[in-house]
């Protein structure tokens, strides 16, 4: 069997370990769904559908923030157990919220991408159930949430922890509707929820978070300034 030549030893090692590094800067910032893996903060490696376009995806019984007449939609893929989703809510949708919607520029849809588990499944169910009962309490339930978030599928997101959250926004009264709806309509919620994930992946999204912003899909967890951008250059469009 023919023997590799020694002086060939460092080159080779230098580039395993590049491509090892390579594959974990892969996924940083983002929970992959375990499809085809995206770079993240942008679209390289993937292959969206030509005319992508915020305004056309479904936003029927989504949660919403925003008003209608808003000029640019931003279309929010999230899990509720992902750690990186966590990390957009904190860095990300405060100021997002307070520079864009507040200001009537930007309307967001939410969009569940529910795939680490079944917590994220319950989770879902009861922010459905909250978007029924309370819609104008639902962002601030949905950010209560992401405070509160347990370790990834260790099943903390128990009905009982889930009903002291919700507690903490929602009224006594509305708590119990939302408890019952949780669990009465799950069958609905949950196809609901496929459909989203079924939409999202059909657009290119394979994990979370990810934001449609018009035309320029955001994938990870990336700095405000960067989804800034995204808002400016669509909204200068209108």
């Amino acid at each position: 069997m023919p023997r590799l030549n020694p002086a060939l030893y460092t080159p080779i090692s230098i580039i395993a370990a590049g491509i090892i590094v390579a594959i974990a800067i892969v996924g940083v910032n983002m929970h992959s769904s375990g499809s085809a893996a995206v770079a993240t903060g942008n679209t390289q490696g993937t292959t969206p559908p030509a005319n992508l376009d915020s305004s056309q995806v479904s936003s029927t019984g989504n949660p919403t923030l925003g008003v209608d007449s808003a000029p640019l939609t931003i279309d929010y893929w999230f899990d509720y157990q992902c750690p990186f989703c966590k990390q957009n809510e904190a860095t990300v949708m405060p100021q997002l919220i307070k520079d864009y919607v507040d200001t009537g520029k930007v309307k967001i849809v939410f969009k569940d991408f529910s795939f680490l588990g079944t917590d994220s499944d319950t989770l879902g169910h009861y922010g459905r159930a909250v978007w029924q009962v309370a819609p104008q309490k639902f962002y601030a339930w949905h950010a209560a949430i992401y405070a509160n978030q347990g370790e990834e599928n260790t099943g903390w997101a128990t009905p009982a922890v889930i009903q002291r959250i919700t507690s903490t926004v929602l009224t006594s009264a509305e708590t119990a509707q939302v408890v019952q709806l949780a669990t009465a309509d799950a069958t609905k919620y949950q196809a609901a929820m496929d459909a989203d994930k079924q939409e999202g992946e059909q657009d290119g999204v394979q994990g979370t978070p990810a934001m449609l912003i018009g035309t320029q899909m955001i994938a990870g967890a990336e700095p405000y300034a960067q989804i800034k951008s995204a808002i400016d250059q669509e909204l200068a469009k209108k």
